[in-house]
């Protein structure tokens, strides 16, 4: 899964992206302190796998992965190539979902490149200059579409398409929103537009809006109705919290985290919005060589669940033994959840369910 981290210069995406993959990268009071795209990885937390590791105690685990993009703040004018716009716009074509930071707190500190926080203008900023994107890119498409269209009758189906879209994200309207069918929605998918990417809205809040309720902070339930709105994700986060417990070994975190009375980190608040948003759920392979995490969209078959691992694996597949991971700690060995009849045998038709314990049989 690949997340670009967007938002007006300023907004704390620099600051929760170094926090999130420890990469420590610079964050400064200035806008455009980030130019080139910087990419991370951080490991999607899983107690499940800690789990798992103490019945095996296996010499690898590996938890599933995130790649977070840190890509330089918009500004008004980006979709037409002002503050390096077209640039930045390029790397979030290359991402599944985006998570837009806004703003929600007051720092006379940190300055706001439009002087002010309102959170309703930044976002409509930042959609607005995809919007544009999106408007020139879906002009470039149709001349080709029409051209295609004199030899490929299919064409039309497309031309229609675009000059649909083209309305809708005239009037100000974000792909996504816009009501399609099951084939539209395939070739819209083609586009590659930006405005069709699903959206996570990251509310950067204060300590204490966190700690406490951030329902008080009108900043915040003001992206909380947005994010409705569009049928969008959104959560809470603060950026410098993240910042002061990133280096913290884990125990360390969850304690500092008890004593602030939060009881999720930013990482596992983006990891749960961000698999709700995509539809995506994890499976677990376990044994004494390797506990693993593996992430496959919800209502994947078990053929395509094992395709993850190796491709041979689901073009050779023969039966997937399954247990759930809460019958398999109830037991504590595979062993015993079989003898109490947990262990079953599923085949192609399957649905993988999230946190499966399973053994691919294949042939090759």
């Amino acid at each position: 899964m690949k997340l670009g981290i967007v938002g007006l210069p300023n907004v704390g995406k620099s600051t929760l992206f170094n926090s999130l993959t420890k990469a420590g990268i610079e964050a400064a009071n200035y806008p455009f302190c980030t130019i080139d795209p910087n990419v991370g990885i951080a490991s999607v937390p899983d107690v499940r796998l800690d789990a798992l590791a103490k019945i095996y105690n296996p010499p690898s685990v590996v938890p599933a992965v995130i790649e977070f993009v840190d890509i330089a703040g918009l500004v008004k004018g980006a979709g037409k190539g002002e503050g390096l716009g077209n640039k930045f716009l390029s790397h979030i074509r290359e991402v599944d979902a985006i998570v837009h930071v806004v703003r929600c707190f007051e720092d006379d500190n940190i300055i706001h490149v439009e002087g002010g926080i309102n959170p309703q203008r930044d976002i409509e900023t930042i959609n607005f200059e995809l919007i544009f994107s999106d408007l020139e890119a879906l002009e470039r498409r149709y001349a080709k579409a029409v051209k295609a269209a004199k030899s490929d009758k299919s064409a039309q189906k497309e031309i229609e398409l675009i000059e649909r879209l083209k309305i809708e994200l005239e009037n100000g309207l974000s792909a996504r929103s816009i009501q399609l069918d099951e084939e539209e929605r395939t070739i819209a998918e083609s586009f590659n537009l930006l405005t069709f990417k699903p959206v996570l809205y990251a509310a950067n809040v204060t300590e204490s809006d966190l700690t406490n309720d951030a329902k008080e902070n009108s900043h915040y339930t003001q992206v909380v109705q947005i994010a409705k709105q569009e049928n969008s994700g959104a959560f809470v986060v603060c950026a410098k919290i993240e910042e002061e417990i990133a280096e913290l070994e884990e125990e360390e975190k969850r304690l500092f985290l008890e004593e602030l009375g939060v009881s999720e980190s930013g990482l596992d608040r983006i990891v749960s919005a961000s698999y709700k948003l995509l539809g995506l759920i994890s499976y677990l392979t376990a044994g004494p060589k390797e506990v693993r995490a593996w992430t496959i969209t919800r209502g994947t078959k078990a053929p395509g669940a094992a395709g993850k691992i190796h491709t041979d694996f689901e073009r050779g597949f023969i039966k997937a033994e399954v247990v759930a991971f809460d019958d398999l700690m109830k037991h504590s060995s595979v062993a015993a959840a079989k003898d109490a009849g947990l262990v079953r045998v599923e085949g192609k038709e399957y649905v993988v369910k999230d946190g499966d314990v399973i053994l691919f049989r294949f042939n090759v």
